[in-house]
């Protein structure tokens, strides 16, 4: 079963404009109408690394969850965020960006690989203990913008090992820097998802306009039905070097559903709607 992931946290998180709580809500109860899979709607990390996310609590106070819906995922980057998440019983999943440089993340969650392996066990134990689910992101999956080694075989043995030790069953394989082509995307999942078929493997794709049927279409041929997106394709990492490297753009993505026949069962008119208040939010 397909299933589509919007990350509109993704595309907030590094706004210098602080987005107000009230509108933060209005859009998430937007995109809760639409029918997606999973949101990924804010993060429980430090304030002063993520300032634009420090209202996710009260975000998620104010949403509106009642009937079937979205399921909510929040990132984490340790022990205590994930404890904090697991709290709410409104939130379905947590998320870890694991990345397979070490210099990322370094920068990213202060770890190193080591401490990090550390703690995706603390926060697998939390997740199990809540009944949470963990999705964790690959990240630098595809390239290494820092002179470490790269090469996809080592994504492959992060993603065996991960999923060995850990029984993580969703691992997400990030485009961090927009680096990956049709030829990276087609040789890892057609690697990975034969090989750890108890794993939902995703795409989290960074891309530049011009790149993203590409992308998509390669992940798709080779087996992947878990898709991140993010309406309008705004956000992405700043590392990129590319101001034009952003998120996967979620309307694009399922235009291209659409032309191969995928039945997505989403509400078009909700969709449209919460594509107007992007528009108004996103520059």
């Amino acid at each position: 079963m397909l299933q589509l992931v919007e990350c509109p946290r993704d595309a907030m998180q590094g706004m210098e404009e602080f987005i107000p709580t009230e509108v933060k809500i209005e859009y998430l109860n937007a995109l809760l109408r639409v029918g997606f899979h999973t949101i990924d709607f804010g993060s429980f990390v430090s304030p002063k690394a993520i300032p634009q996310l420090a209202d996710t609590a009260k975000v998620l106070a104010g949403l509106n969850l009642s009937g079937e819906r979205s399921k909510l995922l929040a990132i984490v980057a340790n022990a205590r965020g994930a404890a904090e998440a697991a709290a709410h019983a409104e939130i379905d999943i947590l998320g870890y960006p694991f990345s397979i440089s070490e210099q990322f993340q370094l920068r990213n969650t202060n770890a190193t690989l080591e401490e990090s392996l550390i703690r995706v066990g603390d926060i697998k134990d939390i997740a199990d203990s809540a009944g949470k689910e963990l999705v964790l992101y690959l990240s630098m999956a595809f390239g290494n913008p820092y002179g470490e080694l790269w090469h996809p075989d080592i994504a492959i043995h992060w993603a065996r090992k991960l999923s060995d030790r850990f029984g993580v069953r969703t691992i997400a394989l990030s485009d961090t820097i927009g680096s990956s082509d049709r030829e990276s995307i087609t040789g890892l999942f057609s690697a990975l998802i034969p090989e750890l078929p108890m794993v939902s493997f995703g795409a989290h794709l960074h891309t530049t306009p011009e790149a993203w049927r590409d992308k998509i279409d390669a992940a798709y041929l080779a087996g992947c039905r878990r898709f991140d997106g993010a309406l309008k394709g705004y956000g992405g990492c700043p590392m990129a070097g590319n101001d034009l490297t952003g998120n996967m753009s979620t309307e694009l993505m399922i235009s291209y559903l659409y032309e191969i026949n995928e039945i997505l069962g989403l509400n078009k008119e909700a969709l449209a709607k919460a594509m107007t208040m992007a528009n108004q939010i996103f520059p």
